[in-house]
């Protein structure tokens, strides 16, 4: 399987792999049929487990990566990483001041982005949306920068990485279907917006993928760019939300679990 998986185009791997993570985002959302709810501990200990594996993947899989293949060059090996994630977070918190979103947790008068009369459903699925760009981008550079032919970007770290990504997606899935579930909309309905939050996942993967592969100098910033992205959403947003509900014990060892599986994965794989 992965022997038939290396010989199909990068774009198209890119493709598969964030159609995967779109899945474990469906999978999550699905849970919303067979549960009426689920606890604030359950959903603050796996947000801190998602915070973790991006966190952990951020470096891993993006930022180390990065400067590996940097060195040597005219420039300190640090640079592009460091131009790139800037640039990353500064990418989202744009997005983030003009996207009309809501975190979990939050009354609708603390919704974010361009002031909107959109519903309290509609700003939660944003805002797990906005989540989703980084981690397809980032698994889309991954698979984009294996066909560069850099040493220390592999075919089973960009495995690697689409799966601890799919992870962490199946409770991002959960986090907008049940809430939504508690605002009155049927579990179809609910189901098939929290797994529509996913679906720019495969959109960012293949912008990605066909990015690097087309401009090659542009490969570590294009990682450090979508390390940046992810450390942002995790900061701004999926740390605090898992710490809002009281369970901070339970969240910090959540993503601390969360960053253990990244990194072995990342290294296991490599």
């Amino acid at each position: 399987m992965l022997i038939f998986l290396q010989s199909i185009h990068p774009v198209v791997q890119a493709l598969l792999a964030t159609c995967f993570t779109w899945a474990m985002t469906s999978l999550g959302a699905a849970v919303v049929f067979i549960a009426k709810d689920i606890s604030r501990k359950v959903l603050d200990g796996m947000l801190g487990f998602a915070g973790g594996v991006m966190i952990a993947a951020s470096y891993w899989s993006l930022l180390a990566p990065a400067i590996e293949m940097s060195a040597g060059k005219s420039i300190p090996s640090w640079f592009p990483a460091l131009v790139g994630f800037i640039g990353g977070g500064i990418f989202l918190r744009g997005i983030d001041k003009i996207l009309p979103h809501l975190h979990l947790g939050f009354p609708i008068e603390e919704a974010e982005g361009i002031k909107t009369s959109w519903q309290r459903s509609t700003l939660l699925i944003l805002a797990i949306t906005l989540h989703n760009i980084p981690e397809g981008l980032a698994v889309g550079v991954a698979f984009g920068a294996v066909s560069v032919g850099f040493a220390s970007a592999t075919f089973p770290a960009a495995i690697a990485l689409a799966i601890g990504i799919g992870i962490q997606n199946f409770p991002e899935g959960l986090a907008v279907s049940m809430p939504l579930r508690r605002e009155g909309m049927s579990r179809l309905k609910s189901f098939w917006y929290g797994q529509l939050s996913g679906i720019v996942e495969p959109i960012a993967g293949v912008i990605g993928a066909a990015a690097v592969i087309i401009a090659n100098p542009i490969l570590p910033y294009a990682l450090g760019f979508a390390a940046g992205a992810m450390i942002f959403v995790v900061v701004e947003e999926v740390i605090p939300e898992s710490q809002r509900g009281g369970n901070t014990d339970l969240a910090t060892m959540g993503a601390m679990i969360g960053f253990s599986v990244m990194m072995v994965l990342d290294v296991a794989f490599s």
